[in-house]
């Protein structure tokens, strides 16, 4: 009877992580938009972390280094909607197994 339990425990964790790589292999197509400057500088950037677009104001080009800095904001608000999407989307999987606070998966 113990044989049993364990191999539908391990058929279900089998099931599980191939569900969260079809997750994951989604999320990778999933874009998200970080924005800074009220929208001067626009950065389109997938789930998996792939810049795909740049998007800059006119007025924005003048200045070097308000512009460096406008991108460097707008890529942290992208990484931090990427963080917030995929948190979402991977929750379903972590749902019932009882995780301590802080602990997300994939590790």
């Amino acid at each position: 009877m113990m044989k049993g339990g364990l191999a539908g425990l391990m058929k279900q964790a089998q099931q599980m992580q191939a569900n969260m790589k079809k997750a994951q292999d989604e999320l990778a197509t999933v874009e998200v938009e970080g924005q800074s400057g009220s929208g001067m500088v626009k950065v389109t950037m997938t789930c998996s972390h792939e810049v795909r677009r740049v998007n800059l104001d006119q007025s924005v080009l003048d200045d070097k280094e308000m512009l460096e800095d406008l991108i460097v904001a707008a890529l942290n608000d992208a990484n931090k909607k990427v963080a917030e999407t995929s948190q979402k989307r991977m929750s379903g999987f972590t749902a019932g197994m009882n995780l301590p606070p802080g602990m997300n998966l994939p590790f």
